[in-house]
Order: structure tokens, then C-alpha cells, then sequence
């Protein structure tokens, strides 16, 4: 797994796609915001975060997309913390 920075990922993501998929870092920033265990560490890697950014970035709206905020009639992922039992 080769990890790369927000700014490489950006560049890389936005080569390999159409115009309707382009990206910016305010969208990058949300979807780590959204997304946190996808991103556990402090790099971004192309190969296991890129189909999952699609499949996120094809759920907004074209006027979520240009402003990048995320409406609040939308589900927000909420990430629980692990419980754990002892056998």
C-alpha cells in the first residue's frame, strides 16, 4: 500500500476522471470527515480509497458538490466506539 498526500490523491483522482467527478480538497476534507475509518492513517492511498470517494462523491447533489458542504437532511455516518466483551 503506497501512501501519498491529500494533494497527490486530489491530482491522481482528478486525471483519471470525467468533469462530473472532479474533486477539490474542501470535497477530500468532508469525506475524510465522513469516512474516518476509511482513513486511519495520515496518508491517503489511491488504490484502496479511491472507489469508495466515487461511490460517496456520486451520492451529492451538483450544488453539494460546488459548495462542498453536505445537507442536513442526509444520514450522517456516526462512528461508535468498539465494545468489547470478555469471554
Amino acid at each position: 500500500m503506497i501512501l501519498i498526500s491529500k494533494e497527490q490523491f486530489l491530482e491522481e483522482h482528478n486525471k483519471l476522471s470525467p468533469s462530473n467527478l472532479q474533486a477539490t480538497l474542501t470535497l477530500l476534507d468532508r469525506f475524510k470527515e465522513e469516512k474516518k475509518p476509511l482513513l486511519k492513517d495520515d496518508g491517503w492511498c489511491l488504490d484502496k480509497l479511491r472507489i469508495p470517494f466515487i461511490s460517496w462523491l456520486t451520492t451529492l447533489s451538483e450544488k453539494e458538490k460546488k459548495s462542498g458542504r453536505i445537507s442536513t437532511k442526509k444520514e450522517k455516518y456516526k462512528n461508535y466506539p468498539e465494545t468489547h466483551y470478555e469471554a
